[in-house]
């Protein structure tokens, strides 16, 4: 089970800024946007502990990947991404619905490292705490090095979305580490739109569906929760049974938006605890989600935390 804790502001990930496009760059190193949940590893005399984003500890429910991380010979705090790995070598954030039951395929990507034997190495420039991590890191398995590519962005990214891979990861190649903060100097671009969605409600199952027939979604805005659209596709049916269960004891008697949405008479309001990250096509003028097909849902993101994703533009 994964336990709370206040993870140190040291200690929280750096996060990237969304853009619109790919693009080139002398200065800018690319790496593959791995497809799961952010994990931080902090190794003190060979005691593993791994944080998810959200600060819980998480080292009980990720056993095999903390053990390999027992090989580390050196004391050190490494960022990377918990993925689980299918048939042919690609991360889907689907199959880390069943991790726990999937440890075979369970794979840690690091691609940074922030502290190492006492000192900090957040100063340091990307290129040169990447050299570092590559030398702490042992052989093993489920361990993978994040590989980069310099410059040609474009080209890289075409190849991404060629394989399905979920995007790319732009990283000004002298850039600091920049812990808890959102920063322009590591830059996400996806490959198709995805958006995280808090759980307000579930509408009743209909024809031959059991459980429930769609999840309301909203996000944060200005401290208010605004509707983006309901999900009713992506469910396996094992899905929907343990989705059910945990929806249920958060029912609530009241809708947490302002305006009516639509089924209200069919749904059931609950408390927004839980995260789910969607696929969708497009935004509709009236600020909904079209096409949306749900693809899990997250334990590394606090829903207070969960706003529309803005694109911005990518550097000139």
């Amino acid at each position: 089970m994964a336990r709370q804790s206040k993870l140190p502001k040291a200690l929280q990930p750096m996060l990237a800024t969304l853009v619109d496009v790919p693009f080139d760059g002398r200065d800018w190193v690319f790496e593959s946007k791995w497809d799961g949940f952010r994990i931080v590893a902090a190794i003190d005399k060979r005691s593993v502990t791994l944080y998810s984003r959200n600060g819980l500890i998480v080292s009980d429910n990720y056993m095999p990947i903390a053990k390999a991380l027992e090989k580390v010979r050196s004391d050190a705090v490494i960022d990377g991404e918990l993925v689980v790995i299918d048939e042919h070598g690609i991360s889907r954030f689907q199959l880390l619905q069943n991790a726990l039951n999937t440890a075979a395929n369970l794979r840690y990507c690091v691609f940074d490292v922030m502290f190492m034997d006492g000192k900090d190495l957040r100063g340091l420039p990307l290129l040169e705490r990447k050299e570092r991590l590559r030398a702490l890191l042992p052989k093993d398995p489920l361990l993978i090095y994040s590989e980069h590519l310099p410059e040609h962005g474009k080209r890289y990214f075409r190849e991404v979305q060629k394989a399905g891979l979920e995007g790319i990861i732009a990283k000004r190649a002298q850039s600091r580490y920049l812990s808890g903060a959102r920063s322009k100097d590591w830059l996400k671009i996806k490959t198709s739109r995805r958006q995280e969605a808090v759980v307000v409600g579930f509408t009743a199952p209909r024809r031959t569906r059991p459980y429930f027939g769609a999840l309301v979604l909203a996000v944060r805005d200005g401290g208010a929760w605004r509707y983006i659209g309901h999900v009713g596709t992506g469910f396996s049916h094992a899905m929907l049974k343990d989705l059910h269960a945990k929806l249920w004891p958060l029912r609530t008697a009241s809708s947490p938006f302002k305006q009516r949405v639509k089924d209200e008479a069919t749904t059931t309001w609950i408390k927004p605890k839980l995260v789910a990250e969607v696929r969708f096509t497009e935004w509709t003028s009236a600020g909904e989600m079209r096409h949306p097909a749900l693809l899990g849902i997250r334990e590394d993101k606090k829903p207070t935390e969960v706003v529309l994703e803005k694109e911005a533009r990518p550097p000139k």
